[in-house]
Order: structure tokens, then sequence, then C-alpha cells
């Protein structure tokens, strides 16, 4: 039970449905879909549209997204509804120019948006009402605006300048950012919504909304084609699981990360980690050295799916312990890459849970905070930059390619516990993500908190691209001391790291939802 006396917020309880999401208003649409009649694909259809009009610099329709449905019957599938590079990608064309790495904010790194041939598949395959319903909240909202949420408001005044052209046209007040209570509305995203409610993907991929994108990037320098765009096709995949001290991590094959965050498990599984102070530096350094390790070999294998072969190897216990042997428990490692040779970003997720008891575990995302900073000139449509996640290493399973899919960051989760709960959660915060999603699962294997506790708990993270840990202001002041002792240089940065939603199914059937305090969102049942 939470201390009362402190601020803070309770664990939300429900029996029919429920839905926990970074923001209000689309955790209220979720449940008006499931009170219509609408299963808890419907509601996550729903809700996600209208994030892209609450939180644009988090996700939208330029964008990818992946889920992980449990069926009423107990069944899981996988869908990856991220998009592929264009058939004119070339590493060897962007090396020649002198690129060592894939830009992010170019033309170069915008790959085909997925996320609307997803939401389309799983409407038609798994979907009750009708989709001009599902997708008339969003439509309202985009033509009439929304107030501005705090953390949103945060986020677009740290990220405003990246907007160039159209962009900054519609996604800026005259250059400036949208202050908190302002209204932000897309009048010209809400005739897309209705082409997607009226055509299905066809309005999106096959149509004049497609040859806006196509002649935006085009003119942009791109090699895009309206046959890139119409070839599009989300997949259903295979869950891939493991075990975490009696409890089932499910995840998404790759090219998204999960397999790291099973990595990162299998390595803290060898710390008796519930011994510890779930708030101390013990705990945060182990955690920071086994990301720092899990995180290389991403690096080094993780890729489109028809490039991986080395998925094995990444879920391998044997690949974790050569890697735990490597951590020194006394002092912090600078660079993982020498000691492993032998061994081997923005975003909204989602989770609603139906009467009927489908949950689903989404996550939707145009990776840097307004995507590539870039839209196209007619509807407005912000394109993401995933393809910064390939490399330009010649040969490397992820090196960028005509029609392959990036390593992606985002990744929805499922933990089924050992009382035979299950709980749809992720965990938002662009590369955090494999390492929140590990950090969620010890607070609540090792530590017995339940969803919103673990949601709440202290973060930090070993962030290689700012080349340090990263703590936020919830930890004491000691700890960040003794892990500067240990050799990090601690970064504490001016925003709190990531966010996360969850929905645990009681084993008595009783819903148990948290949101996270560091966004804007609830859990909402009914």
């Amino acid at each position: 039970m939470r201390d009362f006396h402190r601020p803070g917020r309770s664990t939300v309880f429900a029996d029919q449905g429920m839905c926990a999401t970074s923001h209000p208003l689309a955790a209220q649409t979720a449940i008006a879909i499931l009170q219509q009649g609408g299963n808890a694909v419907d509601a996550a259809i729903a809700a996600a549209l209208l994030l892209g009009i609450c939180e644009p610099q988090m996700t939208g329709i330029g964008g990818d997204m992946f889920a992980l449905i449990s069926k009423p019957d107990g069944s899981l599938t996988g869908v990856n509804a991220s998009g592929r590079a264009p058939a004119g990608l070339d590493a060897a064309d962007l090396r020649a120019r002198g690129m060592e790495k894939v830009p992010a904010g170019d033309v170069s790194a915008i790959t085909i948006p997925g996320a609307v041939d997803g939401f389309c598949r799983l409407h038609g395959d798994m979907g009750n009402l009708p989709l001009d319903q599902i997708v008339a909240p969003a439509i309202h909202y985009a033509e009439a605006g929304v107030p501005v949420a705090p953390r949103v408001a945060a986020d677009w005044e740290e990220a405003v300048a990246r907007l160039q052209g159209k962009a900054r046209d519609l996604f800026s007040a005259d250059g400036a950012p949208f202050s908190s209570a302002s209204r932000f509305a897309a009048p010209a995203q809400a005739e897309v919504l209705r082409r997607i409610a009226t055509h299905g993907r066809a309005g999106f991929y096959e149509s004049e909304v497609a040859e806006d994108m196509v002649s935006s990037l085009r003119a942009l320098g791109g090699t895009h084609t309206l046959d890139d765009f119409a070839a599009t096709a989300a997949t259903y995949v295979t869950p891939i699981s493991t075990t975490y001290r009696g409890a089932e991590l499910i995840e998404l094959p790759p090219n998204g990360q999960g397999a790291t965050a099973m990595l990162l498990a299998h390595m803290l599984e060898r710390y008796d980690i519930a011994s510890m102070d779930p708030n101390g530096a013990e705990r945060a350094h182990l955690e920071a050295e086994a990301t720092k390790l899990a995180y290389d070999a991403r690096n080094r294998f993780l890729a489109d799916p028809d490039a991986t072969a080395r998925l094995d190897h990444m879920l391998s216990r044997g690949t974790a312990a050569r890697l735990t042997d490597l951590i020194d428990p006394t002092r912090a490692m600078a660079d993982p890459a020498p000691l492993t040779e032998a061994t081997h970003r923005e975003t909204v997720y989602l989770t609603v849970v139906d009467s009927n008891r489908m949950a689903v575990s989404m996550i939707y995302s145009i990776f840097s905070s307004f995507g590539a900073g870039l839209a196209s000139d007619k509807f407005g449509i912000l394109f993401h930059d995933r393809g910064a996640g390939f490399t330009l290493t010649e040969g490397h399973p992820n090196e960028a390619g005509p029609g392959k899919r990036p390593m992606h960051t985002i990744i929805p989760a499922l933990l089924r516990e050992a009382d035979g709960s299950l709980m749809p959660f992720g965990v938002m915060g662009g590369q955090y993500q494999a390492t929140g999603h590990v950090r969620f699962l010890s607070n609540v294997v090792d530590f017995g908190m339940g969803p919103q506790a673990a949601i709440d708990a202290p973060r930090c993270f070993a962030d290689a691209d700012l080349g340090g840990l990263r703590v936020e202001d919830s930890y004491a002041p000691s700890v960040r001391d003794e892990l500067a002792a240990l050799g990090h240089t601690v970064i504490q940065t001016d925003l709190p790291i990531g966010g996360a939603q969850a929905i645990r199914i009681r084993a008595d059937g009783v819903l148990e939802g948290g949101s996270d305090p560091r966004k804007d969102g609830i859990a909402l049942g009914y």
C-alpha cells in the first residue's frame, strides 16, 4: 500500500475493461469505444490514432507500430507494422556522400510508415466495430484541437528547433513551441483520417495522400515511390518468451529489441537483486553495466529478421553468463566493445483490456521527437526517421538497404506471473526501453511491487549516446555520489526517463492499472 501522506497515484481497479495511456483523452476514448461494444483491438486503435493529435512530438500516422495481443482463449499473436526502406535506398551511396551513419532528421532516414497498415490489418482481422466509428474521435480532435498537456508542452519546448519547412509551419506557433493549455489542431490530418475511415489502408497508401507524401519526400531528395507505399504490409509474428525467477516475459522478435530485454533479464537473474536496496547504488550499478553489454550485443546482431542470424545467441543463457562475467561489481566499464569481441528514441505506449479479457499491448512511434522534423506539403503528415536505426557498416546485418526494416527500439511486452496473472506493459523512452522493461520486471518479481509502484520507482540508464549514466532526481544524492565513486559519469537530466503503462489481469479477474506520473496520462477503467 502506498504512503497516503506523500503525493502519488493510487492503483486503479476495475472489473469490466481498462485502458492505460500517456494522455487522458486517449484513455477516455478507449473506454468509450469499449462501452460502445468495441473490443480491446478497437479501443487500442482509437486511442493510438488520437495520441497522434494529443502528443504529435511522440507519434502519428507517419510512424510505425508493434503490438502483442492476448486473445480471450489465452493464445498470443504479435503484429510487426514497421515500415521498410524505399527500394532506392543505397548504403554505398550514403557512404560515398561522406555519411558514417544515417542522420536523424534527414530524408535518408525516412522509411515508409507502417502503422496505418497495421491498424487496418488488426481491425479487419480482429475488430468488432466499423472502422469509421473507431477513427471518429481522432477526426473530431484533429479538427477541434486539444489543449496541450503539461508534459507535452515540455517536450515541445525541448524539440521545437528540430521542425523544418512545412512541419515548422504546422507544429509550431511561428517557430515557438505550443505552451501548456494552448490549443493544437491538425485539420489537414483530419481529412487523412476521414479517408482512412472510408477506404481503409488504400486511403493512405494508394491515394492522393500517398502522392502528397511521395512528392514531398522526393522534393527533399528522397528516393521514395508510390510503389514503396503500395507495397507496405504489416506481418503477424510469433512472440518470443523467457523466464525470470518463475515469471514469463513475452516480447516480439526482431526487428524490435525485445531480445535485448531478455538478454538483460538473463544477466541480472544471476544476481540476488531481491536482497539489494531497490533504490540503491548496487542495483543501479549492476543494471548499468549489464545494459552496456546487452546493448553492445544488440547493436551487433539485431536487424530485420530476414537478415538476423544470431537471435538464438542473444537469447542464450550461456551468452548471458559470459557477458555477466565481464562485470566488475566495484568499477564501471568505459566501453564494452573491446570486452565483447569474442562474445558476440520518442514513442507512445498504451494497453487495453476488455471484458472478455482480450489484452492489447501496443507501441506506436515516430522515433525522434517530431520524427524527422519534416512533414508532407498538403496534409501535414509528420515523417518518422526510423531509418536512423540502420547502420552504414558494410556487411552488417542491420546495414541500410532497399526494402529492409531497421532495428527498432520500440517494444510492447506481456508479463505472465507465477500466480497466473497476465500483465500487458510497456516502457517508452527511446533507447531506454529494453532496460526499462527489465527494471519494471524486476520491480514486480524481485520486490513484489504492483503496477503503479513499479512504474513510479526511480530510474537510471547507461546512455551511450550521452556518454554517462542518466540518473533521475528521485535517487538520493548519496546514491548519485556512490555511483560516481564507482566510476560512472553521472548525468542529471532535465526531464525524467521514459514513461510506462501497465494493466495486470489478476488471477481473481480484477483489473489493476498503473500509469506513469512522468507523463500526462492515466489508467482508466469501468
